[in-house]
């Protein structure tokens, strides 16, 4: 019988791949026999990463990008195409925060910055919305493709303090279903689109907001841990088995759906 896990050869892009999940997630599917490519803004993290799977003999290729110029995604875009002909799926890692759009303990929501939260949505939001509409194209064309949306645990439960990123990210949710109804309609079952929400995992992002220098909890951190039926942070190689599974035919039927993988924190 068919091994409906296979990902030999696919294509897969990866916006955000410079950064801590994304890196792991990129040399995982790597592993399987992907083919990948990682796009981000860290020019040197993003060869070392590709020199690291091109090392254990797998395929990659690092290009630079941002996610929110249009005519920068198109290039790459042209870029793989020509060099691999196809492009599989793309995995939407891209995202971040920004301290005005948080809310301190010490402050009130009359002290968000406007600007600062405007900057996080687009970049969670837009980051999304942008990259998906430029290679879903290929993926119309071949009639087969595949995009996964990252998502987030303050998609379902709004967390106290970011909140440019809990907007930011309840949007890319609903977007998800949103894009899964509409491809399906207008181009056929061939292309899906879901998502995943993490829980909380250590990134260079959150790690100020969720430790301390010494390496211990902070108060929010601790907060985290009492309510992760789990008590610890997540790895991130955790986020990997539920990707390759979207990724793969062995999810053929799953379309519009988010994939919590959470420790059960949204339990």
């Amino acid at each position: 019988m068919e091994n409906l896990f296979s990902i030999e050869g696919r294509v897969i892009v990866i916006t955000g791949g410079t950064g801590v999940l994304g890196s792991v997630i990129a040399s995982y599917l790597a592993g399987q026999g992907a083919r990948i490519v990682i796009l981000g803004r860290r020019e040197e993290a993003g060869r070392g990463s590709v020199d690291k799977i091109k090392s254990e003999g797998k395929e990659a290729l690092f290009l630079r990008t941002d996610v929110l110029d249009e005519a920068v995604l198109v290039r790459n875009r042209e870029e793989i195409l020509g060099r691999y002909g196809r492009i599989d799926a793309l995995l939407n890692a891209a995202g971040g925060n920004m301290p005005g759009a948080n809310i301190s303990p010490a402050q009130t929501f009359f002290d968000l910055d406007l600007d600062e939260f405007d900057k996080v949505v687009r970049l969670n939001l837009t980051g999304t919305v942008l990259p998906s509409r430029v290679f879903l194209k290929p993926m119309v064309e071949q009639k087969k493709g595949n995009i996964i949306n990252f998502s987030s645990m303050a998609a379902f439960r709004p967390m106290t303090r970011v909140a440019g990123y809990a907007a930011a990210k309840a949007g890319v949710t609903n977007f998800t279903q949103f894009l899964a109804n509409e491809v399906a309609a207008k181009f056929g079952e061939g292309i899906r689109v879901n998502a995943i929400a993490p829980g909380f995992f250590i990134t260079e992002q959150n790690r100020d907001l969720l430790t301390n220098p010494d390496g211990s909890y902070t108060q929010r951190g601790e907060d985290v841990i009492r309510q992760t039926p789990f008590k610890r942070m997540g790895k991130p190689e955790e986020l990997c088995g539920a990707i390759h599974y979207l990724v793969s035919d062995a999810s053929s039927f799953v379309t519009g759906t988010t994939i919590t993988i959470d420790g059960g924190f949204n339990g």
